[in-house]
């Protein structure tokens, strides 16, 4: 006998598919969304669905944004000639917050992983290649996670933007290895940013 009436046995599933979500999570939060009232159940769903039709890639950086190009790209006191490449949105929100980077960022959206069948045509390796040859920039920061897989999308990024003559570097590692940017606090960060490193070594 299944331990779920049907809807929420369903409702349980989508919720336990959530990263960080298992079936005990999963659990508890559908019954607390059996609790609430219609007009709250409303207002999520509402919500969900506006953040799925509003809420696109910036044709630049590829950042979530609901304008184009969105808010940093187009911010006329940023640094448009320093690029910051991160994994993942979530990335670009944590080095925000340590107020220390003033350029505009380039988000990957992954890493590369053969074991999980992600390649460089996977993830936004090219529009960032695109970027750099088609504007003035004069240096590229590698804030790719300290992982094996972050390390080798950082070394494979640097070796086809060499040619064109930036500054390549990566952020110093305050960040354990195997950790990642958006778990990292605003002061682990800054000091990550300010250590950066040249890339390469010449």
């Amino acid at each position: 006998m299944n331990e779920y009436v049907p809807p929420l046995a369903r409702l349980v599933d989508e919720l336990s598919k959530m990263p960080g979500i298992g079936r005990k999570s999963a659990h508890r939060l559908a019954f607390y969304l059996l609790s609430i009232s219609d007009d709250e159940a409303k207002k999520l769903s509402e919500a969900i669905i506006s953040a799925k039709k509003d809420i696109d890639l910036c044709p630049i950086c590829q950042n979530y944004t609901d304008i184009k190009p969105c808010s940093i790209c187009t911010n006329a006191k940023r640094q448009q000639n320093i690029i910051c490449v991160v994994e993942s949105p979530k990335d670009v929100i944590a080095m925000e917050k340590t107020n220390e980077y003033k350029g505009v960022y380039h988000v990957l959206h992954g890493a590369i992983s053969p074991m999980e069948g992600i390649g460089p045509d996977n993830i936004k390796i090219n529009e960032l290649v695109r970027r750099v040859s088609e504007n003035d920039i004069s240096e590229v920061i590698m804030a790719t996670n300290p992982t094996v897989e972050g390390e080798a999308t950082a070394m494979y990024i640097g070796k086809l933007l060499k040619p064109f003559g930036v500054k390549l570097s990566r952020i110093a590692h305050g960040i354990p290895v195997g950790g990642d940017l958006e778990f990292a606090d605003e002061v682990t960060l800054a000091r990550a940013l300010i250590g950066r490193h040249n890339l390469f070594n010449e």
